[in-house]
């Protein structure tokens, strides 16, 4: 049996890049370079509808998890790793849409659903492992790290001169 070749290589150390090392952000990635294949094959029709939705929605899954993985208090790393898992389900119903429209063959479907499906787990359990961490609890508690509200002075009664005099 041959090794699956690796979508992305990192020039950092195995197990201590990131997000990087993440199953979910691989699986996630695999689904994105799936899905821009798929698009291509899209009908020109689609070009400003589906095939862009399904595009944006696929990166958003990838990004999202690394945006998540980037925040300290495990709160607002919970926030963008949900998010991505949104972002992970618009790009399955948007896989279904293409079905339904008979855009993409029944064998097609099966695999990317079944990728989906698997990196969905995959990001479901790092979610329950991050909340069973709780990084940043220690020092913020358990609400979500905020900055203080800014205020602002604005008065109504000055006229507003050309910008650069």
């Amino acid at each position: 049996m041959s090794e699956k070749k690796e979508l992305y290589v990192s020039p950092g150390e195995k197990g201590k890049r990131g997000f990087e090392d993440l199953e979910c952000y691989q699986l996630a990635l695999e689904v994105m370079a799936k899905v821009h294949v798929l698009s291509e094959t899209l009908p020109a029709k689609e070009k400003f509808d589906l095939y862009s939705q399904i595009r944006r929605s696929s990166k958003n899954t990838t990004g999202n998890i690394g945006e998540a993985y980037g925040r300290y208090h495990y709160l607002d790393s919970l926030h963008y790793y949900s998010i991505a898992r949104g972002e992970l389900m618009e790009t399955l119903a948007r896989l279904i849409d293409s079905r339904v429209l008979d855009y993409i063959a029944q064998q097609e479907f099966e695999s990317l659903y079944k990728l989906i499906r698997q990196a969905e787990q995959a990001l479901n359990g790092f979610m329950s492992y991050v909340r069973r961490q709780r990084a940043g609890a220690q020092e913020y508690g358990d609400k979500k790290v905020r900055e203080d509200q800014a205020d602002y002075e604005v008065n109504l009664d000055e006229e507003v001169d050309d910008v650069g005099k």
